[in-house]
Parts: structure tokens; sequence; C-alpha cells
């Protein structure tokens, strides 16, 4: 990719100053977001939520040169704009919906206490968009090089992104990068996410009365205990590879010898070659009992975003852009996924967590900090610089 710092460390600052200057329009425009409820699962509060979005990104961004609206049934819409710049598009993710269910705000309002922000997805990820938003603006404020971008803004990332993973995929293939403004672990932004897979392992047994014959029947919940043990040697540690077998369930009565029993397993691997291994390892279970069936259902909900060399030098451009302003930036990687997962598929570099700093995702301890969002956004400033001039 080769591209170095376009902004001088004067410039650099003076986008600091910029930002610095408007942080309580910053501030203002994250409370104003995160009031707008949008859990996952709301069509209608999340349809809500992305209109007001359209109407604040055309008041802070200015003319959009495309915008696309792609409606879902059962998801959040996704919103796709396009802006005009220098070079190729870079393609910058935000997911607007939350875990958090409608309602959640009138315990939990929005709050600034010092310099830390709380309130329903505040930290993820409601900030992150927020700070790229001012890193643009900063830059057309200033007179300086901006890049041409697309942001993309979908409903679903919190459900899986099943109904939009394709089109941002899409976006992807067109674009020069992707920046995914998720929040950071810790202050490092993310370099590599383990692939995810949720997997069902199904077994069908034989009914009978387990009191007038104990020896008739099949039970599908003692074949099931054998399977969780075999699935239980699937996991290798060492490799970044986990295996959980977080629900399971089966029978009807304690007196009828189980025709059926279910486990749901969520895996996380660290490479591809361990994602190819653990399908092998599933497709080579048989049953104890041979008059039990096995069917292993589900699949990789997101596939595994590996540190590339190309990764690695844009995470070294935003090392730099950082650098200018005293600040060390750490990278990391991460067990939980992200849509930057499925963009990396399409051969593009990507750069996740530069988004909030803070933490507490999916829980009421949920956090973001100012000052951390003066830095980010004037890093984000720099990187996107970088690629208008490069």
């Amino acid at each position: 990719m080769q591209i170095s710092p376009a902004l001088t460390e004067q410039q650099q600052s003076a986008v600091a100053e910029f930002l610095a200057v408007h942080e309580k329009e910053m501030v203002a425009d994250i409370a104003d977001y995160v009031s707008q409820e949008s859990p996952s699962d709301d069509k209608d509060a999340l349809t809500s939520c992305l209109h007001w979005l359209d109407g604040w990104l055309d008041e802070r961004l200015g003319k959009v040169a495309e915008s696309e609206l792609h409606e879902r049934e059962a998801a959040g819409d996704v919103r796709i704009r396009r802006y005009p710049g220098a070079g190729e598009p870079v393609l910058l993710l935000a997911h607007y919906d939350t875990v958090w269910p409608k309602g959640t705000l009138a315990q939990w309002p929005f709050e600034r206490t010092g310099d830390v922000l709380t309130g329903p997805g505040v930290f993820d990820m409601k900030s992150g968009l927020v700070q790229a938003v001012w890193a643009l603006r900063a830059l057309t404020e200033l007179g300086l090089p901006r890049p041409r971008y697309t942001l993309a803004l979908n409903g679903d990332e919190e459900t899986g992104s099943l109904a939009s993973a394709e089109l941002l995929q899409a976006e992807a293939a067109r674009s020069r990068a992707a920046l995914v403004f998720e929040a950071s672990a810790g202050g490092a932004v993310k370099t590599a996410r383990k692939g995810v897979g949720l997997f069902t392992v199904t077994v069908h047994g034989q009914e009978a009365h387990a009191g007038l014959d104990p020896t008739a029947g099949a039970s599908a919940v003692h074949e099931l205990a054998h399977q969780i043990l075999a699935c239980r040697e699937l996991p290798d540690l060492s490799a970044g590879t986990s295996v959980n077998i977080g629900v399971v369930h089966g029978g009807t009565r304690s007196n009828v010898t189980a025709g059926e029993a279910v486990a749901q397993l969520d895996v996380r691997v660290a490479s591809a070659a361990e994602s190819r291994r653990i399908d092998a390892g599933f497709a080579a279970l048989r049953p104890v009992n041979e008059d039990t069936r096995i069917v292993v259902d589900g699949g990789w909900n997101r596939p595994v975003f590996e540190r590339t060399e190309e990764v690695a030098e844009l995470y070294g451009l935003a090392r730099d852009c950082a650098k200018q302003l005293g600040v060390e930036l750490a990278e990391t990687a991460v067990g939980g996924a992200s849509d930057g997962n499925f963009v990396q598929q399409v051969g593009i570099p990507v750069l996740d967590g530069i988004g909030a700093v803070g933490a507490g995702a999916h829980a009421r301890s949920e956090h973001a900090t100012v000052p951390g969002m003066l830095e980010r956004s004037a890093i984000a400033a720099g990187v996107l610089a970088a690629f208008a001039e490069n």
C-alpha cells in the first residue's frame, strides 16, 4: 500500500485544535445520537434512527454525491452515501443498531460526568460515527486534503449483519481501504479479529417409556453427552481456537427416553486453516449408539480477519499520524468479530477499532471518554488526508 502521512505536524496540530474548539458540539452530537434508540430487533426504531442520521449527516457533511437506501424487511435498512474527493474511495463503516432494547433510555439516559460519556450505545458504536464525521469536517473547514469516501451505515451488525454483509462487501470491492469506526480495545486499534462460527449439533433418537422398558428406544440426550465430549476435543487455545457449548436442551419428560437433544455452539478461530479443521471435526462426528442420528447445522457467521501485510501497513500509517500528535497508538487482536471481518475478504486493507476510547460494550458500564473522542477523531483525519494525497 505504501502510504505515508500527508499532513505536516503543524497541520495535524491544527486539526486537533479545531476539534478541541468544537468539543461541546461533538459531545452534543453524541448525546443526540445516543438519544435515538436503535435496538437491532425493532424495525420502527431503526428506521427512525436512520432518518435522524440522514438529516444530521446532511447538516454536518454537506452535499452528498450519491445516496442509496437498501431496504430490508426483517432488519435495519442500509444507507450508502458517497462523497466527492480525491483518489479512489475509502470505505467508512459504522453500524447504527445497538443491543439495548427500546425503553432503556428512560432508565439510563445519556450523561456526561467530567470527561466520561455514558448511555446505551455510546461506546458501541455511536461515538465512532461522530468522530468520523468531525474528522472529515476538520479537513474540510481547514482546507486540507480530503479523499473520496463512501459512508456505509447498517442496522444489523449486532445480529450478525446477515442482511447487509454482501452489500458491504460489494462497496469494499470498489474501495481502496476500509476504516471501521468500532470502539477500540483498551485504546488499541484492532488489526486482527477471530472468525465466528455458530453451529448446532442435533441428535435424533428413539422415544420409549423409560420405566416399562429402559432398554427400549435410543436416548438422544445420552448420545448428545458423548458428542459434547467429542466437541470438547476440538478447541486449540494455542492456535486461537475456542469452542463453547453454550445452550443444551433435549427430551420431553423424565420418564420418556429422549427422542431429540440439541447443543448450540459458539466457535472462534484465528486462521482460515483452523476453520477448515473445525469443519472437518464436525464432519467426523459419529454416533456412539448406532440407533441415533447426528445432524450438524449452522456455519461461519463471520470469516477470519487476519493481520495481513497490507493491514499492518495501514496500522503503520495510523500509528505515524498518532505520533504527530504525541500519541502512541497500540494495536491488538481480539476474539470478537465486526463488519471488518466481511470486508477484508474482498482483498482490501482494513483498520478496525478506530472509534471510541472507553469500555463496557453491551453492559451498563458502557462509556466513552471525551479526550479519547478528540484524539481518535484527529488521528482519523490524518489517515483520511493521507489517502487523498497518495
